[in-house]
């Protein structure tokens, strides 16, 4: 039971050692997916950044100017974002940079990380409470080892070589 204890404590360290990794990681990793993004349905990254400009409601790394450092926009030559930049309420958007209005104006990094941070969160209390679940049970055994050594009731009964 000591060790589970000893355990969940070890993970707790980890988790909140990993919040403050995850802000690095993420950016790293979001750089490196929007430079190949290609706007095409098979890609994965593709896919993968408008499922999560879509979802958060967001455009671009920082905002929606990133993406006139993208190959992607170099390459259409139309001036204009993903349609999932595209605010829900804006019903003729087609992306265009003409029309900032239109677009979702935060950045998708800081988004992605509070949702990381957040689901780090409710393991980290997970963890917490199972750790507190550990303690109360070693104080419980404790508190009838104590017992067990005053009370003459509780006597070990030997038959056989083997403890009943």
């Amino acid at each position: 039971m000591g060790q589970c204890g000893i355990t969940s404590s070890k993970t707790v360290l980890v988790f909140l050692n990993l919040i403050f990794w995850v802000e690095h990681e993420v950016d790293r990793s979001i750089q490196k997916v929007y430079k190949t993004y290609n706007g095409t349905n098979p890609d994965a990254a593709s896919r993968a950044i408008d499922y999560v400009q879509r979802q958060l409601h967001c455009c671009g790394i920082h905002n929606y100017s990133d993406w006139e450092n993208t190959d992607w926009f170099k390459e259409t030559k139309n001036q204009s974002v993903p349609l999932s930049c595209c605010r829900e309420t804006a019903s003729n958007c087609n992306g265009s940079l003409a029309h900032p209005s239109d677009l979702y104006a935060e950045g998708c990094e800081a988004l992605v990380v509070k949702k990381l941070q957040e689901i780090m969160m409710h393991v980290i209390w997970a963890a917490l409470a199972f750790a507190a679940i550990q303690l109360l049970g070693m104080l419980c055994a404790c508190i009838v080892l104590c017992r067990r050594s005053r009370d003459p009731a509780y006597e070990l009964l030997i038959t056989g070589g083997t403890y009943a």
